[in-house]
């Protein structure tokens, strides 16, 4: 504004922004005060600090969801940072896009915060009137808090993480082990005892063809040396023997191959199994759970700090606006919204009737609207009028016709 009596500031660039950020007129913000200039400005300075913070916030949440899940304390930091390059430029991403959202919704709650009844005093109207604007505001500044924790105490969470990481590796560990044990430590006691029984023939023919040999020597049996019957007899029973072991060594070493090729299967199962252990702890490293872990090892108290803080500056436009006393410029904003009204035919009657709860509402008169149904009204009963006026002419002019020729119009007719 440029008067003899005042003249403020031009405003640069940046406040013209921090304008448009406050959801402010800058047409009439340039013809009023410094003042205004300054109070809207520090309002859009606020929403664009918190839609700024949001993305940031936001980025650093996407970054933990989207990121490949290791140890929480990985001994090769450059392998794990180079090959997290398309989870950061992702979490760039939609960390700029969380942070205009959020940008958007609090221009929004502060473009449509009033001033209340236009004094420093904060009533307990204009709290009702701002709760759904607060409960918004609130739901913003914890999601925005949680993250900025997760950063805050990020060694912290980290060494609880990997104690966590660990526990669970050595249960899922003992899990496996113990559902495969059973059945390897069957089929390995099955595979002993085919084994065992192999054992047993091939002893018993030994003991048997050296028993045979001591006769023939004459050092055992009937002491004397030669083929005798005792001779002859041990040959038979070693002809048995020799035969049962050829058997069952035939049948075992089949049933052993068999028990081999399952005892595979299932070491190769329970190293697969053992395998995804790894991956399965490491996946233990999500937002749920590190959120899980800060409040377990933050006191309540600094995570209550944290969150008042960031609530403190999203909610502060909405009172701040509630505690402005109006000035020029809220003035002359209101002078231009009654210049529209009055421009298009809008009458507004205050508290002219009470609706069935008895709440006072407001008479909304729209004398534009009003006057273009009423010449709709009348041109249609214009136009009925005339239509009338036709048919009765042409009604008149067709009797007439009748009664000079009658023949003609029963021709017609028939």
């Amino acid at each position: 504004m440029n008067k003899d009596y005042y003249t403020s500031p031009k405003p640069n660039f940046i406040m013209r922004f921090l304008w448009k950020a406050a959801g402010a007129d800058s047409y009439l913000l340039e013809k009023s005060t410094y003042t205004d200039h300054v109070k809207y400005a520090c309002l859009g300075g606020i929403v664009l600090a918190t839609g700024f913070m949001a993305a940031l916030a936001g980025g650093y949440a996407f970054y933990i969801v989207f990121s490949p899940k290791a140890a929480a304390i990985s001994a090769d930091v450059s392998s794990v940072a180079a090959a997290d390059f398309n989870t950061t430029l992702l979490a760039i991403i939609f960390g700029c896009i969380w942070g205009l959202i959020i940008f958007n919704i609090d221009r929004f709650i502060v473009a449509s915060t009033g001033k209340g009844d236009g004094t420093e005093a904060i009533t307990s109207g204009e709290i009702k009137a701002a709760v759904p604007r607060i409960i918004m505001g609130i739901i913003i500044a914890i999601t925005i808090s949680k993250p900025v924790e997760l950063r805050m105490f990020k060694t912290e969470i980290d060494v609880q993480l990997q104690e966590e990481q660990q526990t669970l590796y050595n249960e899922y560990k003992k899990n496996v082990e113990a559902k495969f044990i059973q059945e390897i430590d069957r089929l390995e006691g099955e595979r002993a005892k085919l084994e065992g029984e192999i054992a047993d023939k091939s002893i018993r023919l030994v003991e048997l063809e050296n028993q045979l040999t001591q006769e023939i020597q004459g050092r055992v049996g009937s002491q004397r040396e030669g083929y005798g019957p005792a001779a002859r007899r041990l040959e038979n029973q070693i002809a048995r023997a020799k035969q049962e072991y050829d058997d069952i060594q035939i049948k075992n070493i089949a049933l052993i191959a068999e028990i081999d090729s399952n005892l595979g299967n299932q070491r190769d199962d329970k190293q697969r199994e053992l395998d995804k252990t790894d991956s399965i702890t490491n996946n233990y490293n999500g937002l749920n759970a590190r959120l899980k872990i800060a409040h377990e090892l933050v006191d309540w108290k600094i995570i209550l700090f944290i969150t008042l803080l960031f609530m403190s500056i999203e909610l502060t436009p909405i009172f701040f606006k509630m505690m402005l006393i109006k000035s020029p410029y809220d003035f002359m904003n209101d002078n231009i919204k009654a210049l529209i009204r009055a421009e298009k035919g809008i009458e507004i009657k205050h508290d002219f009737y009470k609706d069935k709860k008895g709440v006072h509402r407001d008479l909304i008169i729209n004398h534009q609207s009003q006057k273009l149904l009423k010449e709709k009204i009348k041109l249609l009963q214009a136009q009925a009028e005339l239509n009338e006026v036709v048919v009765e002419s042409w009604k008149t002019k067709e009797i007439k016709n009748i009664q000079q020729n009658p023949e003609n119009y029963i021709n017609k007719e028939s």
